[in-house]
Formats: structure tokens, sequence, C-alpha cells
């Protein structure tokens, strides 16, 4: 894949919206990676957080991670308020997808999947809805590849017609942000990206490693 700079990218989006305030479908994966994001895109946009993550397992810990999506939402001040979307909770869905691909190191075809799955349905949910972008806030972890899934994002941009907002959301340390962000709000801190699989390698690798991957 071609080696882009997506924050520069960003940048000339956020530029050439002329101080319009488009609406953005924003996909989070969890409170922690959105604090920056929302941070960072609600002084340019009318965001609406879409929280599909059919890959949490188990369902506990699925409802604790939107929970705290709902109780940032409703104590971070932002210049445009920004409402929650939840989608279904649909494990068979990830379960369907991870088939055969049990023993993938962890940032490799499964993990590829996942993205596409959580992104096709955001693209779905903007098209449906009627919003000008969608984006996700994936990309804020060292651990997430942004041009796999500005990739992603540009095959769904064609697909449904609406614009995939490209970004790399760890520049400028927005992970770092995102860290001081959490303890600002006491947010829980999640130590694998979701699934049982990285629960599984996260387990053998460290299990003391509190890092939000």
């Amino acid at each position: 894949m071609q080696n882009v700079n997506y924050q520069k990218v960003l940048d000339g989006t956020l530029r050439g919206l002329g101080g319009r305030v488009p609406s953005l479908l924003l996909h989070d994966c969890c409170a922690p990676c959105g604090s920056y994001v929302l941070e960072y895109l609600s002084d340019y946009f009318s965001i609406t957080v879409f929280y599909y993550n059919p890959n949490i397992s188990p369902e506990e810990e699925y409802r604790k991670r939107v929970a705290e999506v709902r109780r940032l939402l409703a104590e971070m001040p932002l210049k445009h308020p920004a409402p929650l979307l939840e989608g279904p909770y649909e494990p068979g869905r990830f379960a369907a997808l991870a088939k055969g691909h049990e023993s993938d190191p962890e940032g490799g075809a499964r993990c590829t999947a996942c993205y596409a799955l959580r992104l096709r349905e955001t693209a779905r949910r903007a098209k449906k809805g009627g919003f000008d972008f969608f984006t996700t806030t994936l990309s804020v972890s060292p651990y997430k590849d942004a041009r796999r899934l500005n990739a992603i994002g540009a095959e769904l941009e064609r697909e449904f017609g609406v614009p995939y907002l490209r970004s790399d959301f760890k520049k400028r340390n927005g992970y770092l942000r995102s860290i001081r962000l959490s303890h600002q709000y006491g947010l829980y801190r999640q130590n694998y990206c979701g699934c049982a699989f990285s629960k599984q390698r996260r387990k053998e690798s460290d299990p003391n490693d509190g890092r939000v991957l």
C-alpha cells in the first residue's frame, strides 16, 4: 500500500469545509479511543457516534464498554453535542468471519476482516441516515494500521457513495491525548482489543499490560 500522510489529508479536508459543519457518523471502538477523536472533530462536524462492535467478547465486556461511551458523551463538553447510535450486538457475525482464522496473528487477516465488517455497517448506516461523512476511531491506536483502515474506507466510499474521512488519529500525539483524557474522565481502559482471540493473546504475552489496543 502507498505511504500517505493521512494527517495532512485530514488537514486538507478540514480546510476545505470553509466553515461548514457537515454531519459525520463516527464509528467508535471504545471510550478511551473516542475521547481524543471527539475532542478533535467536534469543532468541525456534527457528530453521531456509532457503536457497532460485534467482535467484543464476552457480552458483559461489550455492555461495559458501551456504557463508558455513553457516560463520556454525557460528561465531555463538546462544541457540537454528539448523540450515540448503538448498533446491534451481533457476535455471530464476527464468529462467522473468524472461522478458519483462529490462528491468525494479531493484526492479520482476521483483524482486517473485522475492520471491514464494522466499517461496512458504518457506511451502510451513513448512507441510510444521509450523513456527509463517515470514519472510525480505530486509527488512534498505535496497534492499528491506518493505511489498511483508510483503504477499506475508500472502497466503501466508492460502494456506498458517502465520503470516508481519511485520517490517522494517532498522529500529533493523539494516542497520548486519549490516555490523558481517559485519566481525566476516569474511563475504563481495557487491555485487549475486544475479541476472545486478542484477549487470549494478551493473557499469554503480558497479563499485566493495561494498554488499549
